[in-house]
């Protein structure tokens, strides 16, 4: 079951474009994170008009998750992941996908595109989310995951009509 926490309407630093940011929490569970990452994609979709990054969107966020499921919490039933995602009015949207596990070491991560790494089955998904989004940076020991993928045109254009 999903828990919406929080949805605000708030002007961003340094930016004149508002955002809605919406809190919710997961349970550690395979199961949830396809139904979850549809929800949220139609979350998004109203704040960000479809110029065909939003597979990529959800891709990314989709690996994050399983990411947090899988690894982060052990596919523990008394563990959460908490998402937070800011639309911003321009099309921006900011993801940040929480897990209650110790974390890694990013750059222990190995590259999946190094020839001896081609025939490995895992490891991709910190590698799609890179290359998917503007923006990846992880935090508290490798515990959050910050995506970022910016503003689009059509998006800017829509509000304006």
């Amino acid at each position: 079951m999903v828990h919406t926490q929080s949805l605000s309407l708030l002007p961003r630093n340094g930016h004149s474009a508002p955002f809605v940011e919406l809190r919710q929490a997961l349970p550690s569970k395979v199961a949830a994170i396809s139904p979850f990452t549809e929800q949220l994609m139609r979350f998004i979709l109203k704040f960000r008009s479809g110029d065909g990054t939003e597979a990529d969107i959800e891709m990314a966020l989709h690996e994050a998750l399983a990411n947090a499921v899988m690894h982060g919490n052990g596919e523990s039933s008394c563990k959460s992941v908490y998402v937070t995602c800011r639309c911003y009015m321009d099309g921006e949207v900011v993801i940040t996908v929480r897990d209650e596990g110790r974390g890694f070491d990013n750059n222990a991560v190995p590259d999946p595109t190094f020839l001896e790494n081609l025939l490995f089955t895992h490891g991709r998904g910190i590698y799609l989310m890179k290359v998917l989004m503007d923006e990846v940076s992880f935090e508290e020991g490798g515990a959050v995951v910050m995506m970022r993928k910016k503003a689009n045109a059509n998006s800017v254009e829509q509000r304006k009509s």
